[in-house]
């Protein structure tokens, strides 16, 4: 396992770590690593572009489009060597 040094750390934020960690009934490391674990989560990027935009506009709401009727396909040219 590997360990970190967090230098320059503000008071008020280990005061403040220090009470969010007896809060939950752990040690101010054991809360900072919940917290890293957290906010780092797992590595696994997120392939679904489709449902990650779904998941994040679907709460607002969708449009009803009207879309034209279409036509009929042309035929292709044809390119006969007379």
């Amino acid at each position: 396992m590997a360990s970190i040094t967090i230098r320059n750390l503000d008071d008020d934020v280990k005061r403040r770590l220090r009470i969010r960690a007896a809060e939950h009934g752990r040690s101010m490391e054991e809360e900072a690593r919940e917290i890293l674990r957290q906010v780092v989560g797992d590595a696994k990027p997120n392939h679904d572009l489709a449902a990650a935009i779904r998941a994040r506009v679907g709460p607002l709401g969708g449009v009803e489009l009207d879309l034209p009727q279409r036509e009929a396909m042309h035929e292709p040219p044809t390119f006969d060597r007379a």
